[in-house]
C-alpha cells in the first residue's frame, strides 16, 4: 500500500474567522500555528503547505497570565553596536496590538521557507472590523482558553 499525498492542486484551503477578546494569548497562538500547519486536517504533509488562512480580530483584547504584561520584553536589534531594542508586552499592545499576536503565532511555525508562506497566510486586526468578507471566513471555536 502506498502512502498517499496530496498535490497542491488538491489542496483544498477554507478562511476561517478568530474572535481573540479574552483569550490567553500563548493558546490561541499554538492552535493557530497548527491550523496554519494544517496538522487539523487528515491530508497533513509535513513538507507541503496544506494549512488554511485564518482571521483573528479583537487582537487588542487579548490576556496574558501572571505578570507577564509588565516582564515579558519583546527584543530586536538593528545589527549595529547599541542596536538593540526592547518593549514591554503592554507597551507592545498600546503600540500595535496585532505585533503581539504575530510574534507569538510565528515563533510556533518553523523557521524555514515553508513557515515564512504559512505566516503570510495569517491576517490579524486589532479591532473587530477587517476587509476579507468577500472570502466568506467562517467563524472558528477553539475551546475554552
Amino acid at each position: 500500500m502506498k502512502t498517499y499525498l496530496p498535490s497542491v492542486q488538491e489542496i483544498e484551503r477554507r478562511w476561517f474567522l478568530v474572535d481573540a477578546e479574552e483569550r490567553v494569548l500563548g493558546r490561541l497562538a499554538s492552535r493557530i500555528a497548527s491550523i496554519l500547519m494544517g496538522k487539523e486536517k487528515p491530508c497533513y504533509t509535513a513538507f507541503l503547505d496544506t494549512g488554511d488562512f485564518l482571521i483573528v480580530i479583537n487582537a487588542d483584547k487579548v490576556k496574558l497570565t501572571g505578570n507577564k504584561w509588565e516582564n515579558k520584553t519583546y527584543y530586536s536589534h538593528s545589527g549595529y553596536p547599541g542596536g538593540l531594542k526592547q518593549i514591554q508586552a503592554r507597551e507592545l499592545l498600546g503600540k500595535h496590538p496585532e505585533q503581539l499576536m504575530k510574534r507569538a503565532v510565528k515563533g510556533m511555525l518553523p523557521k524555514n521557507k515553508l513557515g515564512r508562506k504559512m505566516f503570510k497566510k495569517l491576517k490579524v486586526y486589532a479591532g473587530r472590523d477587517h476587509p476579507h468578507q468577500a472570502q466568506k471566513p467562517e467563524p472558528l471555536v477553539l475551546g475554552e482558553n
